[in-house]
């Protein structure tokens, strides 16, 4: 007589999770913001072990009960304080080294956010502390900076693809207007792909790229007061999400 084949209830009953090692994952945050004109990462200080002491990304593990979105938001929420996440907000990619983590396997997926204004950061129960931190500082390779390489776990690879990730995007979409509160000048918007790509732009060039790129900004009709003169006229951003041509980065520092 031929066996009878099993349903999946009963093998869903009999499956042994514990055959297989231990596996978790977790939710880590490229945040980025313009603080005082520099481009400026959301770091904390981990108040434990493992790498208890170490400057990390903020993030935390995903709960049995939550999805990949709703634990990357939860986390987002404990370390700014903001429910809501008026920016750019999106999953950028996941890390999975075997040895990434000295506890067990464990799966990081990332993402990537920044915004204007964002507030000063509030360090949660496993925190020592939590600061926005200038990336021009951290790309100091010596003296008494914070290097890269001294990041916990692999976040200083998580923390380049972030930044490798805005600075790309700000060369084919409008998303640089998510740097800068509405409504700006032209001169805010440029301070933005400067600080981002970390090089000085020229403002006329810059100034005829944007407004002979449809969708890019719209005037307001008002204008901002700078001194005794007529003032400098306002944007909103446009409908356009895609920028064609795109604002390629440049290879020198066009204001010299």
């Amino acid at each position: 007589m031929a066996e009878r084949e099993q349903t999946e209830a009963e093998y869903l009953a009999s499956y042994n999770p514990r055959a297989f090692p231990p596996q978790s994952v977790t939710v880590d945050m490229v945040l980025l913001t313009i603080r005082d004109g520099a481009l400026s990462v959301l770091l904390i200080e981990r108040g434990g072990h493992p790498f208890k002491g170490y400057w990390a990304l903020p993030g935390g593990f995903v709960g049995s009960d939550e999805g990949l979105d709703e634990a990357a938001r939860r986390e987002l929420a404990e370390e700014t304080g903001l429910e809501e996440f008026p920016g750019h907000f999106e999953q950028l990619r996941t890390y999975g080294a075997p040895a990434r983590d000295p506890r067990m396997r464990v799966f990081s997926v990332a993402y990537l956010g920044f915004m204007p204004n964002l507030p000063a950061p509030m360090a949660a129960d496993d925190a020592a502390q939590a600061r926005w931190w200038p990336i021009a500082d951290l790309e100091v390779t010596d003296g008494d900076e914070l290097t890269y390489d001294q990041l916990a776990f692999d976040h200083s690879a998580i923390l380049l693809d972030g930044l490798d990730r805005a600075r790309a995007k700000l060369e084919y979409s409008t998303l640089a207007t998510s740097f800068v509160k509405s409504p700006f000048t032209i001169s805010e918007l440029r301070r933005v792909y400067e600080a981002v790509w970390g090089v000085k732009l020229h403002d006329a060039n810059f100034r005829r790229k944007v407004l002979s790129t449809e969708g890019f900004v719209v005037p307001t009709g008002g204008r901002k007061s700078i001194g005794r003169g007529p003032g400098v006229q306002l944007y909103r951003p446009g409908e356009g999400k895609i920028l064609f041509p795109p604002m390629l980065r440049p290879a020198w520092d066009e204001s010299e």
